[in-house]
């Protein structure tokens, strides 16, 4: 310690100084960092939280209607490659079905040529030629039953618009009024559809066409 009232010499006063101004240094470089606050959020909290929330919700749908449209694409492939089969199964059916129709008109083709050649000879009688004709025609109507095909019975039923044509009408007795009474080409049907109707000639009683007229 200096003595109260003596003087400082100039070495003891220049180090006063520069103690003092170091003590001054010490405390403003402790003054002087400082720590930089984060700037605080400006949005609540249950807004972060329903933004997050939104975003899960987002990203799920995406997910979503990615395995949607994958699951669709797989169901259109399976649905062609189905189609298709069918269609080829069907092909394949209607082939196949073909064959054995004209399988079953050989016959009918042998008959015709032996037919002809009866025919062709000198000692073919009338009664030759109508037994192979009536050979040829049984042969036909087998094959065409064979394939599903039915013949329509039109003489002595009622008029049907849906099943006859009428071609022609004749005059008949009150009670074969509206019949039909004379077939000129016989109708087919396969199953429920109707191949071709029968051209017939209907009966017209004398008492309705009067009416008519």
């Amino acid at each position: 310690m200096f003595e109260r009232g003596r003087p400082k010499s100039p070495d003891e006063a220049e180090q006063l100084l520069v103690t003092d101004r170091r003590r001054i240094n010490l405390n403003q470089d402790a003054a002087e960092p400082t720590i930089e606050a984060e700037s605080p959020s400006l949005k609540p909290t249950y807004v972060e939280e329903l933004e997050t929330r939104t975003r899960a919700a987002e990203k799920q749908v995406q997910d979503v209607q990615a395995r949607f449209d994958q699951l669709r694409q797989q169901l259109q492939r399976e649905t062609d490659e189905t189609r298709q089969r069918l269609n080829r199964a069907a092909d394949e059916r209607a082939a196949v079905d073909k064959a054995k129709f004209i399988a079953s008109l050989l016959p009918v083709m042998d008959d015709l040529t032996r037919a002809i050649e009866v025919a062709a000879t000198s000692d073919a009688t009338r009664e030759s030629l109508l037994e192979g004709v009536r050979g040829i025609a049984t042969s036909f109507q087998n094959a065409l039953s064979t394939a599903g095909v039915e013949p329509l019975e039109s003489v002595g039923q009622d008029f049907d618009p849906e099943l006859h044509e009428a071609v022609d009408t004749e005059e008949t007795e009150p009670e074969l009024d509206g019949k039909v009474i004379g077939e000129y080409s016989r109708g087919f049907r396969l199953g429920d559809r109707l191949l071709r109707p029968a051209h017939v000639k209907v009966g017209r009683a004398t008492q309705a066409r009067n009416a008519i007229d």
